[in-house]
């Protein structure tokens, strides 16, 4: 993870923590809303904005997986630095013009919000 998001003090940023809370965030705000489902987008440094199908810690070494919704329908992944992420913004989703996001079927127990 970046530098600049390390405590000094704290136990070292772990990208499984960070991709289970973000999952947490999504299942939060699903059930908070009136969609079924969430439609999330990445906004990227450079100004790219990218719709997640799913997101993976892996492969790690600072990098995660990135799942996106392709224009053809497809699903593409991307491999990016964690760094990269300038945003992640949550909406409802409607399948026809928002496509929703995939959580993992079975989420091991997580940090505590």
């Amino acid at each position: 993870m970046s530098p600049d998001l390390w405590v000094p003090g704290a136990a070292e940023p772990s990208l499984d923590a960070f991709v289970d809370r973000v999952h947490g965030q999504i299942e939060r705000y699903t059930a908070t809303h009136a969609a079924e489902t969430t439609h999330v987008q990445v906004e990227l440094g450079d100004g790219e904005r990218l719709t997640l199908q799913a997101l993976s810690s892996e492969p790690g070494y600072g990098f995660l997986t990135l799942s996106v919704h392709a224009a053809n329908g497809d699903a593409e992944e991307l491999i990016v630095p964690v760094g990269a992420i300038r945003r992640i913004a949550l909406g409802p989703a409607d399948e026809s013009r928002r496509p929703g996001f995939a959580l993992p079927k079975e989420r091991g127990p997580g940090p505590a919000a």
